[in-house]
């Protein structure tokens, strides 16, 4: 299995678009580490000791909405701030502090959408490059069972992405040190969950963040690599992948506005961070049934790709 995942590497990095991809997303980072160096940190205030009072009047303003708000999910919503607030009063945490590198890497965590696109690409054409260049053939006539090669490739996509999301952080993290430095104390992320609040240190809190936020990456990778290995069309592979990752976030809210079963549709469950920064899509949604309903979505796409391939006459 070692020796197949390396050839599959082997064949990624082998490709002049492979390090274009990755030096795109260098160029960003650092048109981004420039951009808020030069312009946007510059103008940012100073921050002010007479924080305490301002979540004062925000917990007094969040109270009188609670109090008249019919919504659960924005009472919810209203019950957080107002913990968090009042966490942050109690313990002299203040609400912000000076841009930090820990202020960008979190800022460049939107690029893990960029690095799911470049994932895409890879898994899209992993398997039907084989069909389209004939030499899945050669693949097959070894004495090597046909789960095994379709595995690794599967593995060798998600150590692609393993790698996208650590060239985006380590890079961002390197970036921002130089361009920000790292402060003094950093002040620690405060999460809310089941009614308490705690503290997390700010790089645990990174780490986690990146992690979750590159669940719909996976499951959009997967998705597209079962289109990959079904239909043996990368085009149609990454289109359709690319045009659900753009859209399909936007038609599911849509859809949660007057439907309840919303909340089955794969992109209602793929932001876990809504359990932990926000509010659910819909009433009644836990971080369990996210979690259950992204297992069966990644059951299905491997059973049909691994089913149709184990199936497929190769001479087709």
């Amino acid at each position: 299995m070692i020796n197949l995942i390396r050839n599959e590497l082997m064949k990624i990095f082998r490709r002049p678009g492979t390090y274009v991809m990755i030096g795109i997303l260098l160029v960003i980072i650092s048109v981004t580490g420039i951009f808020m160096k030069y312009n946007l940190v510059e103008e940012e205030p100073n921050v002010t000791e007479e924080w305490k009072p301002v979540l004062q009047q925000e917990n007094e303003a969040l109270k009188k909405q609670l109090e008249s708000s019919p919504i659960k999910m924005e009472q919810e919503y209203y019950k957080k701030q107002i913990a968090i607030n009042e966490y942050r009063i109690e313990h002299d945490i203040p609400f912000r502090e000076k841009y930090n590198v820990w202020s960008f890497v979190k800022e460049n965590s939107e690029l893990i959408l960029l690095a799911g696109l470049f994932t895409i690409v890879i898994s899209a054409g992993i398997v039907a490059s084989e069909f389209n260049w004939g030499t899945i053939k050669l693949l097959l006539i070894r004495p090597i069972n046909r789960s095994k090669i379709l595995l690794s490739k599967y593995l060798t996509v998600l150590l692609f992405a393993l790698l996208m999301i650590g060239i985006l952080f380590g890079f961002s993290a390197l970036l921002g040190a130089i361009l920000f430095g790292f402060p003094e104390q950093a002040l620690p992320y405060l999460n809310y969950f089941n009614g308490k609040v705690s503290e997390q240190h700010i790089v645990v809190h990174l780490i986690i963040y990146y992690g979750l936020g590159s669940i719909e990456m996976i499951m959009l990778t997967t998705m597209a690599f079962m289109i990959s290995s079904v239909f043996r069309n990368s085009s149609l592979a990454i289109g359709l992948s690319l045009f659900l990752m753009f859209t399909g976030g936007q038609f599911t809210a849509l859809l949660s506005m007057k439907f309840d079963w919303a909340k089955y549709i794969l992109f209602a469950n793929t932001n876990l961070m809504q359990y932990i920064e926000g509010t659910p899509l819909l009433v009644g949604m836990t971080m369990s049934f996210s979690i259950i309903m992204l297992i069966i979505y990644f059951v299905i796409f491997q059973f049909l790709a691994f089913y149709v391939f184990k199936k497929r006459d190769v001479a087709a």
